[in-house]
């Protein structure tokens, strides 16, 4: 239990960062809905490109580091080579899409958009480039660093989509400070809000050379390939693996422009679509943000307790209680999503993505579970098995788009998503425990997630009340279950709460 309670703790810490920024962006959620579907669609579509070139740009140099850098004394080594290889791809890159940038904005359909696409190839060159220092961070547990960093950047970049898209607009508007409207009308140009949504990104991701200075002040730059092909070997099937997964979370915002018939939705562009879609899908962004702070933790842990005889019983304790808390949390979200639709969601039309969100949910809920069970390929350097398993994945992600789009719309997004994760969870299964066989409570997990999903199922039959009503039957219900929970866990809890349940001990 000692070890669970500190893969607990570095989970909560890294999640500070990832669920503040998250929260903070849903407020981001309530100022983005203020303006038309259609004028967010270019932003959407831009940053799933970014997310699918991110994983090129780091090329699985991130996990390579973990594995590599091991050892103290190899540290700055790998480091240095590591970082080295990362900047001359993320240079490259970058480089060529500013200089061809028009041709890309005609390609995904945005001629108009070439100057955002050079934005966004500087914004993809510094996340490549800042996340091997990152790693270090947290493969020496500076956590601390690393959500305060994190932390700086998020509300760097919430305040200036705060200053652009609201103090700009309304003083350019007249609401107040007529003196500033000149100065103003020179940086703020009406009804380009994904303009600044990049803008501010951009400025924000630049600070990050500044707050990582003393990382970067000790990297050399170093290419050689005696010591860089057996990192180059481990990391390229980390890399498809990567690229697979990523197709899996985002193949929906690229495709969906090309697969979504004209007119689908009476009254709706497709622009309108894809910008309902990308902006609806963020009411699940806890789970997302649970299992991507359960990441920064549990990749290191898993590779430092690899050696542990105890460590097959140790990670089928992380991965039923990862279940445990994320159902949990599946369940608070959907029986409180008509509230939270109408706290976050600014305009009404936005609310009719609002089915997609349980089917994300569900999708997140095994992708986390995959990740958990991704552990043995990576232990026993078969990483092979991570890209054979992902690949399937994109696969039925991408087949199933193309099968479903055109007969639901972007409800076909959402269910192949959902599709594909339990597909990629139930595989890695089979194959994890043949090569490292561990103990899971498949029966237990299952049995969680059928009683989450037949709870949600049921509450989606009772009418919808006013806000208030509305919001105390949503909490009483996620309380009542995470009651059902607790009891049926009673005897796993630590001891003090058990006393509290009156179990002895």
């Amino acid at each position: 239990m000692s070890v669970l309670k500190k893969l607990a703790g570095e989970t909560a810490t890294y999640g500070v960062s990832t669920m503040l920024g998250r929260l903070l962006n849903y407020l981001l959620v309530f100022l983005y809905t203020q303006f038309d579907p259609a004028l967010l669609a270019i932003q959407a579509q831009l940053y799933a490109y970014a997310g699918f070139f991110f994983i090129v740009y780091t090329f699985g140099m991130e996990t390579a580091f973990f594995r590599f850098a091991k050892k103290e004394t190899d540290r700055q080594a790998y480091y240095n080579i590591i970082l080295s290889a990362v900047i001359v791809v993320s240079v490259t890159i970058s480089t060529l899409i500013v200089i061809f940038a028009e041709p890309v904005a005609r390609l995904i359909e945005y001629p108009e958009e070439a100057t955002l696409v050079r934005l966004m190839a500087l914004i993809m060159a510094t996340d490549g480039i800042m996340a091997i220092p990152f790693a270090r961070l947290r493969m020496e547990g500076k956590a601390k660093k690393f959500v305060k960093v994190r932390i700086i950047n998020i509300l760097l970049n919430i305040g200036l989509n705060v200053f652009f898209l609201v103090f700009c607009r309304d003083i350019y508007e007249g609401e107040y400070l007529p003196a500033l409207r000149p100065v103003v009308s020179l940086i703020y140009i009406p009804n380009i809000p994904a303009a600044y949504i990049v803008i501010a990104n951009l400025i924000a991701n630049l600070t990050f050379f500044w707050f990582l200075r003393q990382e970067l002040a000790a990297f050399r730059f170093v290419l050689n390939r005696q010591i860089f092909q057996p990192v180059w070997v481990y990391a390229w099937p980390i890399m498809i693996m990567n690229l697979a997964g990523t197709t899996n979370l985002l193949f929906d915002r690229m495709s969906l422009q090309y697969l979504l018939p004209p007119g689908f939705y009476p009254g709706r562009t497709t622009r309108d679509a894809i910008g309902i879609y990308s902006q609806t899908l963020k009411l699940s962004i806890f789970m997302n943000l649970a299992i991507q702070a359960f990441k920064y933790a549990a990749e290191p842990f898993f590779f430092s307790k690899s050696e542990d005889k105890n460590a097959p019983e140790v990670f089928a304790d992380v991965m039923k209680w990862f279940v445990i808390v994320c159902v949990l949390m599946g369940v608070g979200i959907c029986l409180n999503l008509p509230v939270l639709a109408d706290i976050f969601l600014k305009r009404k039309i936005y609310h009719e993505g609002l089915p997609v969100v349980p089917w994300m949910l569900l999708g997140f809920l095994f992708l986390g579970i995959y990740y958990n069970l991704a552990t043995w390929f990576k232990l026993t350097d078969k990483t092979q098995y991570g890209t054979y398993l992902t690949v399937a994945g994109a696969s039925t992600t991408a087949l199933l788009n193309i099968l479903l789009v055109p007969v639901i719309g972007y409800l076909g997004c959402a269910l192949a998503f959902a599709t594909s994760s339990v597909l990629m969870a139930a595989l890695c299964y089979l194959f994890g425990q043949k090569y490292y066989p561990v103990p899971y409570r498949v029966g237990s997990a299952l049995g969680y997630v059928l009683f989450g999903s037949a709870v949600v199922v049921a509450a989606s039959f009772f009418p919808r009340v006013s806000f208030w009503p509305q919001l105390g039957l949503g909490l009483l219900g996620t309380l009542v279950f995470a009651a059902i929970v607790l009891m049926i866990e009673r005897n796993s809890l630590p001891l003090r709460f058990r006393r509290y349940l009156g179990k002895s001990a």
